[in-house]
């Protein structure tokens, strides 16, 4: 498969390139500064640099023949309230007009509803308190689902709880159309995994997909 992936050089996104070439897929890494991309080269890897995502029109290339989109965009601190939906917008434009179907993005668990069987410790203090202080980043990706739900592509989201710097695990849940209950954390290699498994699966197209330890 020929995948195509936004924000490649972010602690998802790097995890998603090179799992993709790990499992023999050609991977097209759309990236603003290639020295910080940390892959070693490969010969089914392109790297294609960009002044940003938010305009179409530079995106048209790294979507060329292309089987499917992955984006791992996402704010790197408090002063990227509004990366995540610029972006994806953008990346929607340039997917309708090159004809790339399947997109897969990643938002957080805290944008998604709260599992009927969660625990009532999660429900009173760790998840109104993360809703509170990252109240801004989340209304910009409450607005970057409805735009991708909106587009016509055969997309799916997934919503990863607080994410660690832990190796991959393959060992964690998920949940298609709510929320792992109980999920604390989950490493950043582990929601790359869960994001390239979702694109063979059709029970997920058009879902969003939560994922937890």
């Amino acid at each position: 498969m020929k995948l195509t992936v936004f924000g490649a050089t972010g602690r998802i996104g790097g995890h998603v390139v090179q799992q993709a070439l790990d499992a023999g897929h050609t991977v097209t890494a759309v990236v603003r500064d290639p020295a910080r991309l940390g892959v070693r080269p490969h010969r089914a890897l392109e790297v294609v640099p960009v002044a940003g995502l938010a305009g179409p029109a530079p995106l048209h290339v790294a979507l060329d023949s292309s089987d499917a989109a992955i984006s791992a965009v996402g704010p790197r601190s408090r002063a990227d309230i509004h990366v995540a939906s610029s972006a994806t917008r953008g990346i929607l434009r340039a997917l309708e007009a090159n004809g790339t179907r399947r997109f897969v993005a990643v938002t957080a668990s805290a944008i998604g509803p709260i599992p009927a069987d969660e625990g009532w410790l999660y429900r009173r203090v760790p998840i109104p308190l993360v809703t509170v202080l990252l109240r801004d980043i989340y209304a910009d990706m409450t607005v970057m689902e409805d735009e991708i739900r909106r587009s016509a592509t055969e997309w799916t989201i997934v919503r990863p709880p607080r994410l660690v710097n832990r190796p991959l695990t393959r060992n964690y849940r998920r949940a298609i159309g709510g929320n792992v209950p109980r999920a604390g954390s989950i490493s950043r290699a582990d929601v790359a995994h869960a994001m390239l498994a979702v694109l063979d699966d059709p029970a997920t197209i058009r879902q969003a997909v939560g994922v937890g330890g």
